[in-house]
């Protein structure tokens, strides 16, 4: 059995008192990843049929890095206190017909493998596309229906409800796991180099992470100066339940898996499981 961590540090207590999400409570980190590994990792599974992305391959390793390295970064605020997530699950966006930004969830994303977590993240785009909404989508389409000032009424009624007191509205599918227990977003796709994204205020979730533009580089491999593919990397942190250390230990993560991705075909071991 995994040993019980105690997140509710004094620290963290005075962390989450202190800091307001998400206006004065971010981490900003950024890392220049080499992607060329991952790529002709995402070249071979494509000849067996496997029809994954960088973005797929990137949100199975956050979710692996969440279970076995930082479990701190599955948690949330509730009533003063850090609370620990019961699973992991991740919400990746998508960008829909029209230029709608949408999104889709991923349950137990550190349980699955690269064949698992491609085939649900595309069943599930392809559903949002053809317009089948998710809870969330649904939530967004209920809220936009409102008229203003109704609307910022009713929002800051629910951040109240479900993010600070931790109680459920399931009339519109929302509670405090509404989102999961992260955010990836590709958005090197719409062309751009690197950003970082806001922790949405209705999202309670500890961090956001952002895939940029891959291009090529030269990088020092065994003492030479060689051409990689790399990406560029960043995440915005909640500083009230998370520190940068977090953050550095995500990434060096991500790092040691992209250099073995094969390590992503097998279902991870229970005992990895820190929480």
């Amino acid at each position: 059995m995994a040993e019980t961590i105690n997140y509710n540090t004094n620290w963290r207590k005075v962390a989450s008192t202190i800091y307001k999400k998400p206006v004065d409570s971010k981490i900003f980190g950024i890392v220049e990843l080499d992607v060329t590994e991952l790529e002709k990792y995402v070249a071979q599974k494509r000849k067996e049929g496997i029809k994954t992305t960088l973005t797929y391959l990137i949100t199975l390793i956050i979710g692996r890095a969440i279970r076995q390295e930082v479990p701190a970064l599955n948690t949330y605020v509730k009533r003063g206190k850090i609370i620990q997530r019961k699973q992991v699950d991740a919400t990746v966006s998508v960008l829909l017909p029209g230029g709608q930004m949408g999104s889709v969830k991923v349950e137990n994303a550190d349980q699955l493998t690269t064949a698992e977590i491609s085939e649900d993240i595309g069943k599930n785009i392809a559903n949002s596309r053809k317009g089948n909404e998710n809870d969330t989508m649904q939530s967004k389409s209920f809220l936009a229906k409102l008229p203003w000032p109704i609307r910022n009424w009713f929002f800051k009624f629910y951040q109240i409800i479900t993010i600070n007191w931790g109680i459920s509205l399931p009339v519109i599918g929302l509670d405090s796991n509404s989102f999961g227990s992260y955010i990836v977003s590709n958005i090197g796709t719409v062309g751009l180099d690197t950003g970082f994204a806001s922790l949405l205020p209705s999202s309670n979730i500890s961090f956001v992470f952002v895939l940029g533009a891959v291009s090529k580089k030269p990088v020092v491999v065994n003492d030479e100066i060689v051409i990689r593919r790399v990406m560029l990397l960043a995440s915005t942190l909640d500083h009230r339940v998370v520190d940068g250390s977090h953050g550095g230990l995500l990434f060096r993560f991500i790092k040691q898996i992209a250099k073995n991705p094969e390590l992503l075909d097998k279902k991870p071991d229970p005992a990895t499981a820190l929480f």
